[in-house]
């Protein structure tokens, strides 16, 4: 017989906000995405409040840490990565599998310099964004590893290699996102046609290892608490 009480096995449901509320919180999402889209995960949470058309401490009673805004803002992006990761791994052509997954990221990363910052960085394990990134990280290994085993892709690619996409195409996204706003198409089909096993030539420098990607990646975050 269980000993937990029916409160704690049948938990209640959250108590929906009120119109007012919800209207608030709505606000204040569509004011992020736009503020965080051009200035980053850094931009001023006072700009994000006015933007919204509320008072600032009406903005920490619903994200009462800049972490929990730019969860909620991102949650969206961060489940159609993973989906697209998803889609990537049941794909019968695994060379296929491996473009979708990079430009469905691109997608998502142009034109928002919020979402580069958070493909770009590493949060720590105890954030609450970590889940999200190790599940897209092991979906990135699994393509890479598909597309390996049936010869299409590089074999001396390591899914750290991924990052330089990521880290490239955030600053051709931000240089050209004015100019010719799907110009980072022809980059990242260039850098496709180097990942081919046909076209490999020896490599310089050895990859970066996984302890060495998880570091440059936290080095981009800063103290990656994402604090106020």
């Amino acid at each position: 017989m269980s000993t937990e009480s029916p409160s704690a096995q049948n938990p209640a449901p959250a108590r929906p906000l009120r119109r007012d509320a919800q209207r608030n919180r709505d606000a204040l999402l569509a004011a992020a995405r736009v503020s965080f889209a051009e200035h980053g995960m850094e931009a001023p949470l006072e700009q994000v409040a006015k933007r919204a058309g509320v008072a600032i401490g009406t903005l920490y009673r619903h994200f009462p840490t800049r972490l929990d805004l730019v969860q909620a803002t991102f949650a969206g992006k961060l489940a159609a990565w993973q989906e697209a990761g998803r889609q990537a791994v049941a794909m019968d052509d695994a060379w296929e599998g491996l473009r979708l997954f990079l430009e469905r990221l691109c997608e998502l990363q142009s034109g928002d310099r919020g979402f580069n910052d958070l493909a770009s960085m590493r949060l720590p394990a105890t954030a609450c964004l970590a889940g999200a990134q190790n599940d897209i990280h092991e979906l990135g290994v699994r393509v890479v590893r598909r597309a390996q085993e049936q010869g299409s892709l590089r074999a001396d690619l390591t899914p750290e290699d991924l990052a330089f996409v990521i880290w490239s195409h955030s600053r051709i996204s931000e240089a050209t996102r004015d100019i010719a706003p799907r110009v980072w198409r022809r980059h990242l089909y260039l850098l496709l046609d180097g990942f081919r096993a046909e076209r490999a030539g020896p490599l310089p420098e050895p990859a970066l290892t996984e302890e060495q990607l998880y570091r440059a990646m936290l080095h981009l975050g800063g103290d990656g608490d994402c604090g106020a």
